[in-house]
C-alpha cells in the first residue's frame, strides 16, 4: 500500500514455549524475531497471567538490542485470546477486554497475554493497542451452534487468524472481492481447524481439539460413548485423558510421533501402518471439507489448504485428489500470523476499516 511506511506497527505473539515480535513500517517488516523459553521458566508460572512481567522484559531488551525505540512506533497489536464470542475483525484494546484477558473467559491461553502487553506499552507511549482476529472469533450460524445434546454447545475456536489472511489472498487470486467469496478454509499443523467462510464470515468450524478431524497430535471426534466409557474406567485421571486426547493423540497415538516428515520418511521405506494412519487423516481432512461445502449448500469458489502440515506435497496432493471435484484447490503453506496481525491494524491507521469495540457480550459481539 501507497504511503503506509510512515506507520511503525510493534507485532506481539505469544506463544506456549516462545515470544515471537516484528516490527513493519507499513506492510514492509524490518524485524522478526523468535524468543525461545524453556520448558522450566513457562512451569515456574501457576497460570498464564502469570507471565506477564516475564514476556514484557524480554520483549523490551529485545527491541532495545535491536535498535528499535519505541517511541517511534504509531500503534502496537497483541496476538488476541480466549475472549468472549466475538466477529472478526480488529479491536481496540479496552477495559472490558483486559478483564477478561486476564481472567481468561474461555480458557488460559498464551495468545490472552498478547492484548495484556499491547495495552501496557500503548499507555506508555501514547499510541493505540489493537487485537486482530482473535482465537475466540466466532460468526457461526444458530444452525450450526446445536451439538446434538442441548447441555453442550458448539463453539467457534480455532486458527481464525491465519485463515482470515490467507482467505484474503485466496479471493485476490481468484479474482473476487473478499466480501464476495464462498471458502473452506483447512488449517492443518499441530491442530486442524477447517472453516466455512461464506462472504467473509466464519459460518461454521470443526476443529480438532473438539471434533472434526484427527490431527498429527489430536484426536478430533470420538465415538462419544465409548469415550464416556473410558472415562469412568478408572484408568486415567481427568488430566492424563484430556492429555492423551489433545497433545498426544491422532497420528501420535498411532506411531508414537507427530513429527509428519518422520512419518512420509517412514513410508517411504515401505511402512504401510505410517501410509494406512497418514491416509486415513487426510480422509478425515476431506470428509469435513466435503461436510463444510454441505454448509455452504455447494456454492464453493475455492478450497485453501494452509498452516504447516500444507508444506507437505503427499498431503496437499491426496487432499486435491479428494476434493478438487468440490472447487478449485489453493495452497498456502505455513502460517502468517504475524502479517496479519499488522494488516488489520494497519488497515484501521489508514482509514480502510474501523476499529471495533469489544463488549464480550455474546449477543452484541456476534450480529
Amino acid at each position: 500500500m501507497q504511503g503506509t511506511e510512515k506507520y511503525r506497527i510493534l507485532v506481539i505473539n505469544p506463544g506456549s514455549t516462545s515470544t515471537k515480535i516484528a516490527v513493519y513500517d507499513g506492510s514492509k517488516r524490518i524485524l522478526s524475531e523468535k524468543i525461545n523459553h524453556t520448558r522450566e521458566e513457562i512451569l515456574s508460572f501457576a497460570r498464564v497471567v502469570d507471565q506477564f512481567d516475564f514476556r514484557y522484559k524480554i520483549i523490551k531488551e529485545e527491541l532495545e538490542k535491536k535498535g528499535i525505540a519505541l517511541t517511534t512506533l504509531h500503534a502496537v497489536v497483541g496476538r488476541g485470546g480466549m475472549l468472549h464470542p466475538l466477529a472478526g475483525g480488529t479491536y481496540e484494546v479496552n477495559e472490558k477486554m483486559l478483564a477478561d484477558l486476564r481472567e481468561g473467559v474461555q480458557g488460559q491461553h498464551p495468545a490472552n497475554l498478547g492484548g495484556l502487553i499491547a495495552h501496557v506499552i500503548s499507555q506508555q507511549y501514547g499510541i493505540p493497542a489493537y487485537v486482530v482476529d482473535p482465537i475466540a472469533v466466532d460468526e457461526m450460524e444458530d444452525v450450526s451452534r446445536l451439538s446434538g445434546f442441548k447441555a453442550i454447545k458448539r463453539r467457534s475456536l480455532g486458527h481464525a487468524l491465519n485463515v482470515r489472511r490467507v482467505a484474503r489472498l485466496a479471493a485476490r487470486d481468484l479474482g473476487k472481492e473478499y466480501g464476495k467469496t464462498n471458502l473452506i478454509l483447512a488449517h492443518l499443523g499441530g491442530g486442524i481447524s477447517i472453516y466455512a467462510q461464506r462472504q467473509g464470515r466464519l459460518v461454521d468450524v470443526e476443529n480438532s481439539n473438539h471434533e472434526g478431524p484427527f490431527s498429527p497430535e489430536r484426536a478430533g471426534g470420538l465415538s462419544t460413548t465409548d469415550l464416556i466409557n473410558l472415562c469412568f474406567s478408572g484408568r486415567y485421571t481427568r488430566e492424563e485423558l484430556l492429555n492423551l486426547v489433545l497433545r498426544q493423540g491422532g497420528v501420535c497415538s498411532y506411531l508414537g510421533t507427530a513429527d509428519i516428515e518422520e512419518v512420509e520418511g517412514r513410508i517411504q521405506k515401505g511402512d504401510r501402518e505410517a501410509q494406512l494412519v497418514l491416509e486415513a487423516m487426510i480422509l478425515q481432512i476431506a470428509k469435513c471439507i466435503g461436510a463444510m461445502a454441505a454448509v455452504l449448500e455447494g456454492q464453493v469458489d475455492g478450497i485453501v489448504l494452509t498452516g504447516g502440515l500444507a508444506h507437505s506435497r503427499y498431503i496437499t496432493g491426496r487432499l486435491r485428489q479428494r476434493v478438487g471435484f468440490i472447487a478449485p484447490v489453493l495452497i498456502y503453506p505455513g502460517e502468517e500470523e504475524m502479517t496479519a496481525l499488522a494488516e488489520g491494524a494497519l488497515r484501521v491507521l489508514t482509514g480502510q476499516e474501523e476499529a471495533k469495540q469489544y463488549v464480550g457480550e455474546e449477543a452484541e459481539q456476534c450480529q
